[in-house]
């Protein structure tokens, strides 16, 4: 995800061979001279059809291991994953820090805990700081995850590979001793190993896949129990976590009852959480541009799970005329410096204050937006707009790179699968 790092299109897999074909009337034409930079365009794309076909092919000759849900990336998508981090030395520099985690990982020990507490405590609360040592399971989780799934993109089988059976070992110890509560503030941080379960699922045994589903049913049931309960968070940024993780539940495990309560739900959000101008009830409660970005993240995180089962959450507009890619687009200006603004001086939330009273830096009252803390959300929304992913280099001072994130690499991938129905837009460039 996501852990977790595109185009407004309905990303999907390579299928339909077979399809009847209308054969083109052939006539003599005089020859023509072909430009130098459009038959590279060209050769790129149709190596990259090639390589999807391929992909696609091997994926429905392969005998399924098991029937679920997919909410990271395809077969052909890994494969494209795959290719990109040893052609492109962007890409393959940051799986080089991926597989570096995985590796070190191999030999650690899960540290799962029983409840995570995190929200509305200070940074210095020991509840808290025992809370992130177990979270820092979730970036080995998630490098796991990858690294076996680049592993098996290059032909190493799953079922022998060191770095799935590690990913396995974590997640069935977290799904052994965590106690969901409901809290989405909390229970957003398993996003690494849902990412981790979805790359490696193949290698647990019936009764370990069932063991983990009951574990992520009881989570999604936790978080849909206690979502109406409390009226100041039913409709700010804790809802939008809380249909992340409901969501990715869902696509993770194949439920379409799930699905669809969760796309409903995110209809609902968009009504009252953002604005038609674009702003949040975020960014208006806390007046921090802070909030509106961890506001975007869980939803675009969404919104890119969906539209890999075909369903378009980005441009999805409420009647009132609010929509994800609205709310992203009013980020922009205070990213590109066309305007800045100062944090929290209007916040009518007791916490920023604590906060602010005990030295975190972040929620001090006056503090000028910082764009750095927009990277997250952009690199997510590069995934339907790619000029969030220009203007996300730019500021991460990596303008002269093709990626500056493992998101950005994701997002590639995620696109290729849409490049298939691009060829005349680049012959007729």
């Amino acid at each position: 995800m996501l852990s977790a790092t595109i185009t407004n299109q309905t990303q999907q897999t390579v299928s339909g061979v077979g399809l009847p074909v209308k054969q083109p009337t052939l006539r003599r034409c005089p020859p023509r001279r072909v430009r130098p930079a459009r038959l590279f365009r060209l050769i790129c794309v149709l190596a990259l059809i090639l390589l999807l076909a391929s992909a696609s092919l091997c994926a429905r000759s392969a005998p399924a291991a098991v029937t679920t849900g997919s909410i990271s990336l395809s077969g052909p998508q890994r494969t494209v994953l795959a290719h990109l981090v040893q052609a492109d030395p962007d890409a393959h520099a940051l799986f080089v820090g991926i597989k570096k985690t995985a590796t070190e990982a191999l030999t650690a020990v899960p540290n799962p805990i029983k409840t995570i507490q995190s929200e509305g405590k200070l940074d210095r609360d020991p509840v808290k700081i025992r809370t992130r040592q177990s979270l820092q399971d979730m970036a080995k989780l998630e490098a796991l995850g990858w690294t076996a799934s680049v592993d098996e993109a290059n032909g190493q089988p799953l079922a022998s590979d060191p770095f799935a059976a590690k990913a396995k070992q974590f997640i069935l110890a977290w799904a052994a001793v965590n106690q969901p509560t409901g809290d989405p503030i909390d229970e957003t941080n398993l996003g690494g190993l849902f990412v981790a379960y979805d790359l490696t699922r193949p290698v647990f045994s019936p009764q370990e896949q069932q063991t983990v589903d009951d574990w992520l049913r009881h989570v999604a049931a936790e978080e849909l129990r206690t979502g109406p309960l409390v009226h100041t968070t039913h409709k700010n940024n804790w809802n939008s976590h809380r249909l992340k993780i409901v969501g990715l539940i869902a696509y993770l495990l194949a439920d379409p009852a799930l699905e669809s309560q969760v796309v409903e739900g995110y209809h609902r959000q968009v009504a009252v959480n953002l604005e038609a101008d674009g702003s949040s009830v975020d960014f208006h409660t806390r007046d921090a541009l802070h909030y509106h970005c961890y506001d975007l993240e869980p939803l675009l995180a969404l919104a890119i799970c969906a539209r890999q089962h075909g369903i378009d959450l980005y441009d999805y507009e409420a009647p009132s005329g609010a929509s994800l890619a609205r709310s992203v687009q009013f980020l922009l200006p205070y990213c590109d410096g066309t305007k800045t603004h100062a944090e929290f001086v209007h916040s009518d939330v007791p916490f920023d204050q604590k906060r602010a009273a005990a030295g975190q830096a972040t929620y001090q009252a006056g503090r000028m937006f910082d764009p750095h803390q927009a990277l997250s959300a952009l690199a997510l929304a590069a995934a339907f707009d790619p000029a969030c992913g220009v203007l996300e280099r730019r500021i991460s001072g990596h303008s002269n790179a093709q990626f500056a994130s493992w998101q950005d690499v994701l997002d590639a991938a995620l696109a290729a699968s849409a490049s298939v129905m691009i060829p005349n837009a680049v012959l007729h460039a």
